[in-house]
């Protein structure tokens, strides 16, 4: 099955990925199955929250209803099998050095997909992304021809790529679309009203590539889902807590700003956000994290489903749309080009290599330069935190 415009990952609820209230196992099945029962049919996993356990949920939840009924988005690359946890930073990629040579990612690659498969309970992911990867993920021949041996196998029907989890990593992806664009279907990036920046700068390749665009984080960190409000009081270990001071507080300046748009159109301000992303160039599925907030008065992530549902899995289908006059509005309202230091290979590190982060090099400078990007003017931190 193809992508569709609305999907939900199993890093929602708060199980895996710590934001708002973890939902309990009979309740994050139920929300599963209800925004199937809504309508939204692309589901995404990824073998490293908790160790296949997002697997197992996910396809418990999804086991009675018919495998071509939906479209499943597997993601992996962190190795977990036995993989070593790198302390704060997680697992390793299974590109590490220490974990192995070139000559067995594909080896790797293949286990942890049947793995995965296994846990989902279906012989075949109708998508499967590279997970987070190092800067050998984007560029080396031997990774990208172990991840088409799983397409010539069977196991997934197209490849893609996911970077994160942080947001930068513009070059590196454009970089990838042109050495292996005819292996890449889709890609996984941040976007949304309030991030136009930096993932608006591989839109066109995505398009000249003919490659499938969805997007993540279209909620801002809750923002969209107008319940985390200034003063928000965010639960223990949330990831939130790490953004920078204010984020909150200008986020919800903004997006007053857009609300007379959404009256407009009677949308939800998380509908907004989702078509203003889906009316990008080649975007074509949003998967906005879906979030339990702490306290009683919280709004129920049941409702948020239900919100994102009506958006419509299908655009033929679907009445909800935005004009070419109000994207631009939004776009300008929510800009935030420079707001942060990006991961990935930019002018900003100078340091050694790591997993998520590496210099600028001679390629990478010669693809900014076919892509109109300046890296020194478009890939820099200049107002942190707005």
């Amino acid at each position: 099955m193809e992508l569709t415009r609305t999907a939900l990952g199993a890093w929602s609820g708060g199980r895996y990925m710590h934001f708002g209230e973890p939902l309990s196992e009979e309740r994050y099945i139920a929300c599963i199955q209800r925004a199937y029962e809504k309508g939204v049919r692309t589901f995404m996993t990824a073998d490293v929250y908790s160790v296949g356990e997002a697997d197992t949920m996910l396809g418990r939840a999804l086991a009675g209803v018919p495998r071509s009924g939906y479209c499943l988005v597997g993601i992996i690359g962190h190795d977990i099998y036995p993989g070593k946890r790198d302390g704060a930073k997680g697992y390793l990629r299974f590109t590490d050095a220490r974990l192995r040579a070139p000559d067995q990612y594909g080896e790797y690659l293949k286990m942890a997909a049947e793995k995965s498969l296994s846990r989902l309970g279906t012989p075949h992911f109708d998508a499967l992304l590279l997970h987070n990867p190092d800067s050998i993920g984007y560029s080396s021949d031997a990774v990208w021809k172990a991840m088409e041996s799983l397409r010539e196998g069977k196991l997934t029907g197209r490849l893609g790529i996911a970077p994160g989890p942080a947001n930068g990593f513009s070059l590196d992806v454009l970089q990838c679309f042109e050495r292996f664009h005819s292996l890449i279907d889709e890609a996984m990036i941040i976007l949304s009203p309030m991030e136009p920046w930096p993932g608006s700068y591989v839109l066109a390749a995505a398009a000249q590539h003919q490659i499938d665009i969805t997007a993540r984080v279209v909620d801002y960190g809750g923002i969209f889902h107008d319940d985390v409000k200034p003063g928000h009081q965010f639960g223990h270990g949330d990831h939130r807590t790490f953004r920078p001071a204010g984020w909150v507080e200008a986020g919800n300046a903004k997006l007053d700003r857009m609300r007379p748009i959404a009256r407009k159109h009677g949308l939800t301000m998380l509908q907004l956000s989702c078509l203003w992303t889906l009316s990008q160039p080649s975007v074509r599925c949003v998967v906005p994290t879906l979030i339990q907030e702490v306290g009683p008065d919280a709004k129920p992530i049941e409702s948020k489903i239900d919100e994102l549902a009506a958006v419509g899995a299908d655009a033929r289908l679907s009445p909800l749309t935005l004009s070419a006059e109000d994207c631009e509005t939004l776009r300008r309202i929510g800009d935030n080009k420079g707001c942060m230091q990006l991961k990935g290979g930019n002018p900003g590190y100078t340091g050694e290599p790591v997993p998520d982060q590496w210099p600028m090099n001679n390629e990478l400078a010669a693809i900014a330069s076919r892509w109109g990007l300046d890296p020194s003017r478009d890939l820099v931190c200049t107002h942190p935190g707005t």
